[in-house]
């Protein structure tokens, strides 16, 4: 019996992209959903082949949104032998006098976590799970709200910080992770935080639907998009000065 398709498109991404690498020493952020439990379970799975080359650990950054990770998960974590570390932060105790409390804040508190974590304890690579749609609809976003043709990439190298950032759920659109998780039976847990507003990537996710009518193939279609990209016929600014 062959492993799931949702581990066949991460296999493919970090051979396309050369996420893993031997002596890799990787920290995967787990938040207790579906993606990060998803890449956590891949690792603990690819561990197991023979001669993998890389240690990863799997850090949970609790603060007082969201909770404790659920227990069926801790329970999963343990059947799977992952490497396991909780940190707790006072996430709105960071907040500067003035600046209301906003999910963006959250999120950039737990980042900073895992970055400080993996420089203090050796770990050159940060696994986040970010999937096909996050890059789609942070593309749609950043076109619309910014004027600008940029997106999240699937390695990206920090100039300041000695650590990578790898996002090997590149290829795997949300209705694929969702079988899955539904097939393992982890699906469902959610953060619960009171300040979310998501509402502009709301709005990009029903601009993505539109476009691509969920269709994976047409998503992965408007993916590859992003990567042949033919100048030319682009009004760069080279090519105003080329012209005119």
């Amino acid at each position: 019996m062959g492993q799931p398709r949702l581990f066949s498109l991460i296999d493919k991404a970090c051979y396309d992209y050369e996420l893993i690498e031997n002596g890799d020493r990787i920290l995967i952020g787990a938040s207790g959903g579906k993606d990060s439990t998803a890449l956590i379970e891949y690792f603990a799975n690819r561990a197991k082949r023979k001669n993998c080359g890389f240690e990863y650990k799997a850090l949970h950054v609790q603060s007082e949104f969201g909770g404790v990770l659920p227990l069926n998960i801790m329970e999963l974590f343990e059947k799977w032998q992952v490497p396991f570390e909780r940190v707790v932060i006072d996430v709105q105790g960071r907040l500067k006098d003035g600046r209301k409390m906003n999910c963006y804040w959250c999120s950039t508190q737990r980042r900073t976590e895992l970055n400080d974590y993996a420089i203090k304890n050796g770990y050159n690579k940060i696994c986040l799970g970010h999937h096909m749609d996050d890059v789609l609809e942070t593309f749609l976003m950043n076109a619309i709200g910014k004027g600008e043709l940029s997106t999240m990439i699937p390695k990206l190298k920090y100039n300041k910080y000695p650590v990578s950032i790898i996002r090997p759920l590149y290829y795997a659109d949300v209705p694929l992770i969702v079988e899955h998780a539904k097939n393992m039976g982890y699906f469902g847990y959610t953060c619960t935080c009171d300040f979310q507003d998501n509402s502009t990537r709301k709005d990009a996710r029903s601009k993505l639907d539109v476009l691509t009518d969920g269709d994976y193939q047409k998503k992965a279609m408007l993916l590859k998009a992003l990567k042949n990209v033919n100048l030319e016929y682009l009004p760069t600014a080279e090519s105003k000065r080329r012209y005119n």
